[in-house]
């Protein structure tokens, strides 16, 4: 397969990459590297980057970004940027790339466990995380020539490390991978995986 891979110069990104290589076309990208790039939060940089890739059976997102912060503290910037580059970057994923992505193909999104097990400072990132997963979850109903499904991962132990914090409740980014591997080969659309549950 021809895939698209989104945010893949990030941990849960080179992992996926990693994972598919092998037996697939990956064409990578990042922010401001990689072989094509995209500001999610831009629709036209979106519409150009599918302009620049053509025809795809696969696209996949590993990227996104939303703030944590105290609801108190949060600003309407705050909240915008969540709202214009997780969650409405991701939807511009399947709105402008329908035309790119070959009958049969997929597309898969990420949000996150803090859909529906928030913590304290996971306002902005909760809110996008439970948008994107209705949004899959609707789109789908509508959307038969490709699927769509969306991948929640866990904390990655690898981030976590790197925040000081205990891993022990973490996934690993190449165990987090195995998720998005399954939402590209699988046949399920419409679905929120849980990345622990793809081990």
């Amino acid at each position: 397969m021809k895939i698209l891979l989104i945010g893949a110069s990030g941990t849960i990104g080179k992992s996926v990459a990693n994972l598919l290589k092998d037996d697939h076309e990956i064409i990578t990208e990042g922010y401001s590297d990689g072989g094509v790039s995209v500001d999610l939060g831009n629709a036209a940089s979106i519409k150009k980057m599918f302009e620049q890739v053509g025809q795809l059976d696969a696209v996949i997102s590993t990227a996104g970004v939303a703030n944590f912060g105290a609801f108190e503290t949060l600003a309407d910037d705050e909240f915008q940027l969540a709202l214009n580059n997780k969650l409405m970057g991701q939807v511009n994923l399947v709105r402008l790339g329908r035309g790119y992505i070959k009958q049969g193909g997929s597309v898969t999104l990420t949000s996150g466990v803090l859909s529906r097990q928030p913590m304290q400072g996971s306002v902005a990132v909760s809110m996008v995380n439970g948008a994107l997963e209705s949004f899959v979850k609707a789109a789908a109903l509508e959307v038969d020539a490709f699927r769509i499904n969306v991948v929640a991962p866990i904390f990655v132990k690898e981030t976590m490390a790197m925040m000081g914090m205990d891993t022990e409740a973490g996934l690993s980014a190449d165990d987090t991978a195995k998720a998005y591997f399954a939402a590209v080969t699988g046949t399920m659309h419409g679905m929120t995986l849980d990345a622990p549950d793809y081990l």
